[in-house]
């Protein structure tokens, strides 16, 4: 996962800022390294030099793989919380995203059945129920 940081005139941007922000993000969504190709970090200063209640902004765009991109945009008082505030809102909208994914993919009778864990086991009741509508489609017509 790369992670591309871009800042405003207004806010200094730097090694260390780069850095911290890198890290920053690579912890809160570890979880999705595999899933995601770039993550863009774009920082700002809504109210230029002056000073005001969530004037920093912070808006990440992340890239999964095989899908459109997602961005999240929070006005902080400070960098940092807006950072923060972006990558929590970031991770919610990636877990709304890859939960959606899950729950197309799952078999009801897998979740409703704890003794059925093993994929292999979903495959053969997948086979057992297209086998019973089979056999009940056969009975409906004599």
């Amino acid at each position: 996962m790369q992670i591309q940081v871009n800042s405003s005139n207004q806010i200094e941007g730097g090694i260390r800022l780069n850095d911290w922000v890198t890290s920053t993000l690579q912890s809160a969504l570890e979880r999705y390294e595999e899933d995601l190709t770039r993550i863009e970090v774009h920082l700002s200063d809504e109210n230029g030099g002056k000073s005001g209640a969530d004037d920093k902004r912070c808006q990440l765009e992340a890239r999964p793989k095989g899908h459109q991109p997602i961005s999240v945009t929070h006005n902080a008082p400070s960098l940092e919380l807006a950072i923060d505030g972006a990558a929590e809102k970031l991770d919610h909208a990636l877990e709304h995203l890859y939960g959606k994914l899950r729950d197309k993919r799952a078999v009801p009778e897998l979740i409703e059945d704890p003794d059925l864990k093993d994929p292999e086991d979903a495959e053969e009741l997948e086979g057992l129920q297209d086998l019973q509508a089979q056999e009940e489609a056969k009975a409906s017509k004599a």
